[in-house]
């Protein structure tokens, strides 16, 4: 799948597998490899649903429910976002993963010069409520759960999802809503951040614990080794760095005096799938067992639930290429086999044509279909963790942990991740790794179907897929209803709102109740991150090459 390097003899035999997290893959396993490594059942591996939960979260797994689809959505105006979310829903989706354009996740509103060009265009334009109310008319929000790909103004939009629902009649207590909300895998992996990094950890602190105050059902925070992967990150990496920046927003809110019991239990997390598919496995199978244990053994929490690793394990968006796309629902469809192996909670693919585009909704059924196949057809819901016992994937496991434990040590050694990100030293790393994937991909030392090898002549000039073309539009309609909401909103109304915003972020007090009053007074998101910019100011990323 892309991503191990092989050694072969001149007859093509595999002489020698290394992944990319390091570890030496031999050519068949036995009991001895499980004795030598130290595995123990009970330890290591345990029932279904039980501690550290290697196995699964939930005794019967996929038995008693399927895993949640939640393909990634969102693009132009609200009203063209809504029409695509009823799309998918209608076809058997049950939840939504919301795409934010450029501008919004920059916490500017669709006129200011910096959007031009990028209103709507690889995700929906949100200016205020006003849009909220467009994209999720119709929704039910108390039984269809909302993820929003948002980060650096991930406070505001959580907010502005509270304030929509109360509009449509829902309660803060129905609602079920995960912001992604992780700033500090933004400044490691994908560059969306506004304000420096202290100030920036403050904010998803004060998510957190408005959740745990306000909003019982929604996960304030999704945990995102998924972008740090792509990055140029391994495997192994992706699991750590994750667990280490959670660690750092877990200190930010038990300084608070909240206790991890209160709020760990309401971490969600976002991984990647595309690779090796055994080394995927491993690494998920491992990454359950560890947050367990580290909750359990670090932080004191006993509450079984609590320690669970919830999340969506999917994406795969590196391992596309523009070469071949119809490739493309091959791998997706492996990368879901691969997450469904090792016991996902929730899935989304990138469909095949987004090394090129906005997925059509051709292309977004066709992922949202493999999913269902998996479940209905090919038979992974018969039976709870296949793979258990297998003395290669148990050894593998393991092994996994080792390099994951490893890697963490070493951010330990950094002085925790926050220190590590606002130095570069992280970002340094992973940027040299990305540079020698990227040459092994070039030289062949990766193999790529249809990239570097099996490939075809006339490739460049061929697409095969249908272009989701930028429409100026968009910003037009944009801007029109930005201006008429500006005429028409109580002015008074919005500059109390946004002053009180402006005290609470110069002190201490939570920002969101604030940020909750402004939404609902049609504050637009502009002016509420404009408050922050005027507070603490924005981030220098440090010079690290």
């Amino acid at each position: 799948m892309g991503v191990a390097k092989y050694i072969k003899d001149e007859k093509g035999a595999i002489q020698e597998v290394t992944y990319q997290s390091g570890i030496k893959v031999k050519s068949s396993y036995g009991p001895e490899d499980l004795e030598k490594a130290g595995f123990e059942y009970d330890k290591d591996l345990g029932q279904p649903g039980e501690y550290p939960f290697t196995r699964s979260l939930h005794p019967l797994s996929y038995r008693s429910r399927a895993w949640t689809t939640r393909q990634y959505t969102g693009f132009g105006t609200p009203a063209e976002t809504n029409e695509r979310f009823k799309l998918m829903i209608k076809n058997g989706q049950n939840g939504l993963n919301v795409a934010f354009d450029l501008p919004t996740q920059m916490g500017y509103d669709s006129d200011h010069p910096l959007a031009q060009g990028e209103v709507g265009r690889v995700g929906m334009a949100i200016d205020s409520l006003k849009d909220f109310e467009t994209a999720f008319a119709g929704i039910p929000l108390d039984k269809i759960g909302s993820g929003l790909t948002i980060n650096a103004v991930a406070t505001i939009m959580m907010a502005m999802y509270q304030a929509t629902a109360e509009k449509f009649g829902y309660s803060k207590n129905q609602i079920s809503t995960t912001p992604q909300n992780d700033i500090l895998k933004e400044m490691i992996g994908r560059g969306a951040w506004i304000f420096p990094v202290e100030h920036g950890v403050r904010l998803v602190g004060d998510s957190i614990e408005y959740a745990v105050k306000e909003l019982p059902r929604s996960n304030p925070v999704s945990l995102c080794g998924y972008h740090i992967r792509e990055s140029g990150a391994t495997p192994a990496q992706e699991i750590a760095y994750a667990f280490s920046i959670a660690k750092d927003y877990i200190a930010n809110v038990t300084q608070r005096g909240i206790k991890p019991e209160d709020f760990v239990g309401r971490f969600s997390f976002n991984f990647n799938v595309y690779g090796n598919l055994w080394e995927q496995i491993a690494k998920f199978r491992a990454a359950r067992k560890l947050w367990a244990i580290m909750l359990k053994e670090e932080y004191g929490v006993t509450d079984k639930k609590k320690l669970f690793l919830r999340g969506l394990f999917g994406g795969g968006g590196s391992g596309l290429t523009k070469e071949q796309p119809e490739n493309n629902i091959m791998r997706s469809a492996y990368y879901a086999l691969g997450a469904a192996l090792s016991g996902a909670q929730t899935t989304a693919l990138c469909s095949f044509d987004e090394a090129y585009t906005i997925p059509t909704p051709r292309s977004a059924l066709l992922s949202l279909r493999t999913l269902e196949m998996l479940m209905d057809e090919v038979g992974l819901r018969d039976t709870v963790d296949p793979l258990a016992g297998s003395y290669f994937i148990e050894t593998l496991t393991l092994e996994m942990e080792e390099k994951i434990l490893e890697e963490m040590k070493d951010v330990e050694k950094w002085g925790g991740m926050t220190k590590a990100i606002s130095s570069g030293f992280i970002q340094r790393k992973i940027s040299a790794q990305a540079y020698k994937y990227e040459k092994g991909l070039q030289s062949g030392e990766y193999k790529k179907v249809g990239l570097n090898q099996s490939t075809e002549d006339g490739e460049a000039e061929k697409t095969d897929v249908e272009l989701h073309e930028y429409n100026e539009e968009w910003a037009e309609k944009s801007k029109a209803n930005l201006k008429e909401l500006k005429r028409t909103r109580n002015d008074q109304e919005v500059s109390q709102s946004l002053a009180a915003l402006e005290k609470a972020a110069r002190g201490s007090d939570n920002v969101m109740p604030h940020l909750v009053k402004c939404c609902h007074a049609y504050a637009t998101v502009g002016e509420m991150a404009g408050v922050f910019r005027e507070v603490f100011g924005e981030w220098n990323e440090p010079d690290f090459y």
